[in-house]
């Protein structure tokens, strides 16, 4: 097991996870996503309404936890992946930048010069 950054592992090709979490980060911003948690909370509504055994309660409420704890785990691994392919292609702007203004110090380009990889000291 490795705690590096899930864009960082496996080298450039994603592997079954980050499919997995792609395709899941998909279907989180569908409206059939929305519909299947309403329909959730609309089950667990009506339970506690109709005043069900204490079982139907615990599936109730235990089927929306499991539910919240797989889409804070694949939604991580997706934000994760994205933070990171943002920093690559800012990591490519600046130096492309400074190139272009070789030579030409000021002060906004001696800032860009220090801010390059920054986020790797922090």
């Amino acid at each position: 097991m490795t705690f590096q950054s899930p864009a960082e592992r496996g080298g450039p090709r994603r592997g079954r996870f980050e499919e997995l979490a792609e395709k899941v980060s998909n279907l989180t911003s569908s409206p059939l996503f929305f519909l299947i948690c309403l329909a959730l909370v609309g089950f667990f509504v009506s339970v506690h309404v109709a005043k069900l055994p204490l079982e139907w309660l615990l599936l109730a409420g235990e089927s929306m936890t499991a539910v919240t704890l797989l889409l804070l785990a694949l939604l991580k691994n997706s934000e994760m992946r994205a933070e990171h392919a943002v920093q690559r292609k800012l990591d490519a702007i600046a130096p492309a930048l400074l190139e272009m203004n070789d030579g030409k110090d000021s002060p906004a380009m001696e800032q860009l010069r220090k801010s390059i990889r920054l986020e790797e000291e922090t």
